[in-house]
């Protein structure tokens, strides 16, 4: 069963992830082009005060974009594919080689 009502929890965690990411980067650029292009005609102190507030969404994006939420799986919790579950253990040492 495939289809946009079947989507898998990775998926939806990563999907959220991606909207913050680019809402914030919307406003960053935003702030860019309407301090530019509007607000430095009546005051370029402010103008250079809101680039200053764009400058500092681009890391704050990446943080929330990459911040493990409460209900989110840790990179070492089973994923459910007994293979791959297997080859990652293997790779961690947690199981002997075969």
């Amino acid at each position: 069963m495939s289809g946009a009502g079947s989507r898998t929890y990775p998926g939806v965690m990563y999907a959220r992830r991606r909207h913050r990411y680019f809402v914030m980067m919307g406003i960053c650029i935003a702030l860019f082009v309407l301090a530019w292009g509007v607000v430095r005609l009546w005051s370029v102190p402010a103008a250079v005060a809101m680039c200053v507030v764009a400058m500092v969404i681009p890391p704050l994006a990446a943080v929330v974009a990459n911040r493990r939420g409460p209900d989110d799986r840790w990179w070492d919790d089973p994923s459910g594919d007994p293979k791959s579950d297997e080859w990652w253990d293997e790779l961690d040492g947690r199981k002997g080689h075969h």
